[in-house]
């Protein structure tokens, strides 16, 4: 099952994909994808129902309005570092025995075409195409990797933007750098387990202008999917909405010679494949003013 969110920022409707690939405004059934309605066992139940009932839901279309992020902003997010063989090697760094783990602001959390600003004064900012792992249950002390993969709703296409100056040369507190609005946008779906397959055989791409930056494959993964959740739920509690970015293959901005950062006007276009696809245009931030 596909699911999404519609409408304009703080008024998204949760929506999903019905027979015969019309969309389907799920607000009579649910308030919103959060929450209990993320749990994997409710979803299951609910792509049947769906089946069944579609025509009784008013249908949508997905390129006449905005589509937001495919679940509810205000969860955890959390960002992997160095998690692909490909990213560590362009880095010159050893491949690390343990994920390295960072937060993001909620607040970075926004749909798939809109725009990505940047931040005043960044100089650095770098694209990283990522699979997203959306949590749908609560995992706390898992007792193996094999138990993760059941705590989760689905998966999706996410670009876990950095400013690299903040990130490395403000400190080394990578959620400086990390934390700038719109910063990680997500979408245009959240892919229920049984429809993406298997997330070590994805595909991710990026381009900035057209041009191909990044091609890789989940199977570079240094920690799988069902480590990281396992691993994560050892030191925090997990809760539905929580979003996973499992981290980048090679072909950032950073790793190349030219050092090609984000410029305003730039067009980003990240994909994994099945998930689907993103498009930003890069823009100045506008600081907002308080009156005195």
């Amino acid at each position: 099952m596909r699911l999404l969110r519609i409408g304009p920022p703080g008024e998204e409707r949760p929506c999903a994909m019905g027979p015969g690939s019309v969309v389907r405004d799920l607000s009579a059934w649910v308030p919103d994808w959060t929450g209990a309605a993320l749990d994997p066992d409710v979803l299951r139940e609910l792509g049947p129902r769906l089946e069944r009932e579609a025509g009784a839901l008013p249908a949508v279309d997905p390129d006449a309005e905005r589509l937001g992020p495919p679940v509810r902003p205000g969860g955890h997010l959390l960002s992997i570092g160095l998690n692909y063989r490909m990213h560590a090697a362009e880095a010159g760094l050893d491949l690390p025995d343990e994920p390295i783990v960072s937060s993001k602001a909620p607040t970075t959390l926004v749909g798939p075409y809109d725009d990505l600003l940047l931040p005043p004064g960044g100089e650095k900012t770098d694209w990283e195409v990522e699979l997203a792992v959306v949590i749908g249950r609560r995992a706390q002390y898992l007792p193996d990797p094999a138990a993760a993969l059941a705590h989760v709703a689905g998966y999706a296409t996410a670009n876990d933007v950095s400013e690299r100056s903040w990130l490395l040369e403000r400190g080394g507190q990578w959620v400086k750098g990390k934390s700038f609005e719109s910063f990680s946008p997500l979408g245009p779906w959240l892919v229920t387990p049984d429809e993406a397959g298997d997330p070590q055989r994805l595909r991710l791409t990026c381009r900035v202008n057209g041009r191909l930056m990044q091609d890789g494959s989940t199977a570079d993964m240094v920690h799988d999917v069902a480590h990281l959740v396992w691993y994560l739920s050892q030191f925090m509690v997990l809760h539905p909405g929580d979003v996973v970015l499992t981290g980048t293959p090679g072909g950032v901005a950073l790793g190349r010679p030219d050092q090609p950062f984000l410029r305003s006007g730039d067009v980003v276009e990240a994909e994994v494949a099945g998930l689907g696809a993103h498009r930003q245009l890069c823009r100045a931030a506008v600081p907002v003013k308080t009156a005195l």
